[in-house]
């Protein structure tokens, strides 16, 4: 079992001023290394507009790498550009998924373009950045993983990684929408995709993690890493209605595999809940872990699934 320390919340976006495009949520934490910082990347909104809808933007903060409560820049612009009129893209880009390649940083995040029978749609677009990960420039204007017949829908939440020279790129797929209390909400489930180049990708077509709540239970944010002879997945999950509260909320998983193909799960060893009060009292989600100076550190959103920022807790001891 894991043990992870709860060291509090690290960055809230309502205190951020002169950038109106950040005013609300810093979701889905991604981190890049640096010498003596660490870049955050995080999805962040705009006030609602009249009709009550939102976009989303990507952003970073810079963390002093010694110190991960100093912040040290915030972006002042937006990494990426909303997509044009009808483009996939057009609505939102969130969340986002860095990795450094060949001394450029490439940027895997989730577009959002809205829909009329149901809130919104999903698919995963590419871009690039050639000043360290300040600006990204798109691929195209089009994703470079989409929809198919036995994933119809909501494809986001990418998580790239590269190991042994292949590319990984973990992501949820929807499975369906469901009308709770008038409302259509969407089930997804964990999947990966497998690449060469990090452009064309092979999907696996097959759920990695086992449903516990519910049949309908929503999974996302699979994080991976490999320590100890395994690889290691954080990821969290909820119930399919009534989940913005702390009865049916987000809660953290884990699970472990030998080969990225089979997944046992087990969350009681994930190591961390919500906590009694604050913050992070109703739900914990989009865990992403990261090591810096033989530590190793747990980034999360709390309340309102990141609507008021992320916090950071760290591992008691080593990892199994």
């Amino acid at each position: 079992m894991f043990k992870w320390n709860k060291l509090g919340k690290v960055f809230t976006p309502q205190e951020i001023t002169g950038r109106p495009w950040l005013k609300e949520f810093a979701q889905a934490p991604a981190t890049l290394i640096f010498d003596d910082f660490i870049r955050v990347y995080f999805s962040c909104r705009p006030p609602a507009d009249t009709n009550g809808q939102y976009v989303s933007f990507s952003s970073y903060v810079d963390l002093d790498r010694a110190d991960l409560f100093k912040i040290r820049h915030v972006s002042e612009n937006p990494i990426l550009e909303l997509g044009e009129y009808g483009s996939f893209d057009e609505f939102g880009t969130y969340p986002v998924s860095v990795i450094r390649n060949n001394g450029e940083i490439w940027a895997y995040y989730a577009g959002w373009t809205r829909c009329e029978s149901v809130p919104f749609n999903v698919a995963i677009g590419c871009a690039t950045s050639h000043d360290q990960g300040k600006n990204f420039k798109k691929l195209g204007a089009g994703p470079i993983l989409s929809y198919s017949p036995s994933e119809p829908f909501v494809i986001s939440g990418p998580k790239i990684r590269n190991f042994n020279g292949k590319w990984y790129l973990w992501y949820i797929a929807g499975r369906k929408w469901k009308i709770t209390e008038g409302r259509a909400e969407p089930v997804y489930k964990t999947r990966m995709a497998i690449s060469h180049n990090g452009i064309n990708w092979e999907k696996i077509n097959k759920d990695l993690i086992e449903n516990r709540i519910e049949e309908d239970e929503a999974q996302a944010s699979p994080d991976v890493f490999y320590a100890n002879g395994k690889y290691h997945m954080f990821f969290c999950y909820r119930y399919s209605s009534n989940y913005r509260g702390r009865t049916n909320g987000y809660r953290i998983g884990y699970a472990s595999s030998k080969n990225l193909i089979d997944w046992d799960r087990d969350d009681s060893k994930a190591g961390i809940d919500i906590s009694n009060d604050g913050w992070d009292s109703e739900m914990i989600s989009y865990p992403h872990v990261f090591d810096v100076d033989h530590k190793t550190y747990l980034m999360y959103l709390g309340n309102q699934v990141g609507k008021y920022g992320f916090g950071v807790a760290i591992l008691d001891g080593k990892l199994d």
